[in-house]
């Protein structure tokens, strides 16, 4: 399945995005620029830290990159209904175009998405069946680099030892405090918000029920049998093996795996 890029016009939506790629772009500089490079050239931490850190970066930004334009399941004008598949199809009141059932149309991007969880302005695109992964690998790396980046805020004033060697020239040492106070006022804003996102979209994924269905109450939970958790997961990340679960940089390929639902008596 080849990858189908999807951009959407949308002025919120880059101010959304723009405040996002701000926010990476500032911890990535400074962080490194006034806590990792001294204390490395001093010796107090390893440069294994340093590489961990661009790593996690890199993987956030890759996660942004293809979550915000990567094609999140949008319905054709014509789609082939296979014969044996029509009960599970309706017509969009919207449209007027018919989807598989567990799609919904989003007003802002102006049609309909397979398995749509919700529209996030933060990376304008709407979150479903094809990026839902992406989105989620997203919210793990922002999280894991949000929470790398206060450690190292705190271990720079807390537990490292004091720098010996500072450049009051350079407009970051002179005005290290200001600045490393935002950073930390934007690391735990982000925190706070993207670990509440993280949490229930993983509850969203371990009961098969996605945050409209949650809005709805049309996720039909008596009628349809709970899935184990390893099945959802590999549905939404298109693969069985869970170390490719976290590689951003793969394609993804629709999983359907069979399994049978055992009522004990």
């Amino acid at each position: 399945m080849g990858l189908r890029i999807h951009f959407v016009v949308d002025p919120h939506g880059w101010c959304c995005m723009g405040l996002i790629v701000f926010v990476w772009l500032y911890n990535i500089v400074i962080i490194p620029k006034i806590v990792l490079f001294p204390h490395y050239e001093e010796g107090h931490i390893p440069g294994i830290l340093i590489i961990i850190f661009y790593g996690i970066s890199i993987f956030c930004l890759v996660a942004l990159v293809r979550v915000s334009i990567t094609d999140p399941g949008r319905l054709p004008e014509n789609p082939k209904i296979p014969h044996g598949e029509r009960e599970f199809w309706e017509l969009c009141n919207k449209c007027n175009l018919m989807r598989p059932k567990r799609s919904h149309h989003c007003s802002r991007c102006g049609h309909c998405v397979r398995r749509m969880d919700h529209h996030c302005p933060w990376i304008n695109n709407c979150v479903g069946e094809d990026n839902h992964w992406l989105f989620l690998q997203l919210c793990f790396y922002t999280e894991l680099l949000t929470c790398y980046a206060l450690m190292f805020s705190f271990c720079h004033y807390y537990y490292f030892l004091p720098l010996k060697k500072r450049n009051l020239d350079l407009f970051v040492v002179r005005h290290e405090l200001a600045i490393m106070r935002l950073a930390a006022f934007m690391g735990i804003t982000m925190l706070v918000g993207i670990t509440g996102l993280f949490y229930t979209q993983l509850i969203g994924i371990i009961t098969d029920t996605t945050s409209i269905e949650k809005m709805s109450n049309c996720c039909e939970e008596i009628s349809r049998p709970r899935k184990p958790w390893q099945q959802t997961f590999s549905e939404v990340f298109g693969t069985r093996w869970k170390i490719l679960w976290f590689i951003p940089f793969r394609q993804r390929q629709p999983l359907r795996v069979p399994y049978h639902f055992a009522n004990h008596v």
